[in-house]
């Protein structure tokens, strides 16, 4: 979601940088710093933007250097003119002269110089939209190139899962027969192996291995790993899917996690949620 666009545009008296920024959000956030002739086109710079990004917190400034002398202040003449005339008189009825530095402190005096504001002109605008619309295509550009980042950061953290999950299924058989050995050997320590039902202990071994069987949970967690990389692959917006996804695949994991009865297998499930977190992180940014 981060991203950087720049463009520069000239005018016969006026240099205009924009510059538009983004970070990751939710949802579209907009600010501008623009300065006060652009004021009134902020509203319609928001759409543009509304209109070519769908989310992020996104930082507009627009800027400008002078390159004439338009911004020089001028001389109010009419102003100068009754400060004087008020001046003369006075001094003439106090008797007072007027020496040549009178007019220095006149134009000291409030009103005496004025800068006259240019205002934006429709030309100036219609570049300005078209340099805007340049930089938001560059950062456009800068956020598909982290998206193609991202896109295999995220295939090889899922990859990892299905090659942990992989390496599960040779340690299963072993689990059974641990699990078999551990409870005949609770029997023979506490009832005559002769009293001991075999029929019976089989059966009832069928029953409480069922519990820990995790075959449905991985048959689900792959299918899941595989919806999310068809998801990936499919025209934005998906993030919020990709997100619910991730959710379900940490739920099989979780699941296995609590059946695996095995130390092997839960070594596996550890580094199954850690590549599971990176998903999650990492599927924020993805629109």
């Amino acid at each position: 979601m981060t991203g950087y666009g720049k463009s520069i545009a000239e005018t016969p008296l006026k240099k205009i940088t924009i510059e538009i920024k983004s970070l990751n959000s939710k949802q579209l956030d907009v600010n501008t710093k623009l300065p006060w002739q652009y004021k009134e086109k902020e509203p319609e710079m928001k759409s543009i933007i509304s209109q070519k990004l769908d989310r992020g917190k996104i930082d507009l400034s627009i800027f400008f250097d002078i390159l004439d002398d338009e911004n020089i202040p001028v001389i109010n003449t009419s102003v100068v003119k009754k400060y004087f005339y008020q001046m003369k008189e006075i001094s003439e009825e106090l008797n007072l002269d007027l020496n040549e530095h009178i007019l220095s402190t006149i134009l000291r005096l409030p009103e005496t110089l004025k800068t006259e504001k240019s205002e934006l002109t429709e030309d100036e605008w219609e570049l300005i939209k078209k340099q805007l619309l340049e930089s938001i295509n560059m950062l456009d550009l800068y956020r598909i190139e982290e998206g193609n980042a991202l896109e295999k950061d995220l295939c090889n953290s899922l990859g990892r899962i299905i090659s942990s999950l992989d390496s599960i299924e040779p340690f299963e058989e072993g689990r059974i027969k641990k699990v078999r050995e551990k409870l005949l050997s609770i029997l023979n320590e506490n009832v005559n192996s002769e009293n001991i039902d075999k029929d019976r202990f089989e059966q009832e071994l069928i029953f409480y291995l069922e519990k820990f069987d995790i075959n449905e949970e991985k048959v689900r967690l792959r299918k899941h790993c595989e919806y999310f990389i068809e998801t990936l692959n499919t025209p934005p917006p998906n993030g919020k899917i990709l997100n619910f996804i991730s959710q379900e695949i940490g739920r099989e994991i979780n699941t296995i996690g609590s059946k695996a009865n095995d130390a092997s297998i839960q070594k596996l499930v550890v580094m199954m949620k850690d590549d599971l977190e990176k998903i999650k992180e990492q599927s924020l940014n993805v629109l």
